[in-house]
């Protein structure tokens, strides 16, 4: 069963399910790069950083612990919204996370993510700034808005592609921010007019995100949403750290080149929220 606390938080009382785990085919870690120091995935949307349920599996910090082995103390440095793919740094020693988290505070780190948007975004580059703040008008505690006085958060942006597809006409983005606010990019591009394709919270109607997490999402929800995931790749950090440049591209998942070219999009919601 599942119900609301108060300000609207979700919380689920699903009895744990008692079953032989089943073999896992997919690849335990896309690994971009590896040292002494760091290593580099390429998080999958779908996955949680860290762990909601028991098993190693079903977080990127468990997966990165069995890679590592148990003597390994990892650090995730950034980190991703479960529905966000793409870059994620891990550190393999306190000290060394904590010099990367300075770097990421300081602004030292230059971020890019790939967003497809509904609509046909008119201007070829634009600037979103504006404020944000914890949205007290919505029902879903994790929801934030921009605000008056909010704190200050500035996102750039540039065309990549405009398509249209049967479903209607969307825009491929680059998007640059500046800041790094909660839902910051997803709540910019909304705020112009153009959400991200599969924004269950940002959309078009926030009870998606509501009968989400209840899980209760019925297929003609799913149809509307069109993506199993909202469509934000984090394809690219660079920084300079330990006395040279470092740059890492992490290329999108098949579900969002396929949607960008026209094709049919895999239907794998069963498997990615299992």
């Amino acid at each position: 069963m599942a119900g609301r606390g108060r300000w609207g938080t979700v919380f689920s009382a699903w009895p744990a399910r008692r079953f032989a785990e089943p073999p896992r085919v997919e690849p335990l870690l896309n690994i971009l790069h590896e040292d002494a120091d760091l290593l580099v995935v390429n998080k999958p949307a779908g996955l949680v950083c860290h762990p909601t349920k028991g098993d190693a599996w079903s977080s990127l910090i468990g997966r990165v612990r069995l890679h590592l082995g148990d003597a390994a103390s990892p650090h995730l440095v950034n980190r991703l919204d479960r529905e966000t793919s793409g870059v994620v740094l891990v550190a393999k020693t306190g000290r060394r996370a904590g010099k990367l988290k300075q770097l990421f505070a300081e602004r030292g780190v230059a971020k890019e993510y790939l967003a497809i948007v509904h609509g046909h975004v008119a201007a070829e580059a634009g600037v979103c700034e504006a404020p944000l703040g914890r949205d007290e008008s919505s029902v879903v505690a994790i929801k934030d808005c921009v605000r008056a006085d909010g704190r200050a958060a500035r996102t750039e942006f540039a065309v990549v592609r405009r398509l249209v597809r049967a479903e209607g006409e969307f825009t491929c983005l680059r998007v640059r921010p500046e800041t790094g606010r909660k839902h910051q990019i997803r709540i910019h591009l909304a705020h112009l007019g153009h959400p991200l394709v599969g924004d269950k919270l940002y959309g078009s109607d926030e009870r998606l995100y509501l009968a989400f997490v209840e899980r209760r999402l019925t297929a003609a929800q799913r149809a509307q949403l069109l993506l199993p995931c909202q469509a934000l790749h984090a394809e690219r950090l660079r920084f300079r750290w330990l006395l040279r440049d470092w740059e890492f591209v992490a290329e999108p998942e098949a579900w969002f080149t396929d949607f960008i070219a026209g094709r049919p999009c895999a239907d794998d919601w069963a498997e990615r929220y299992r």
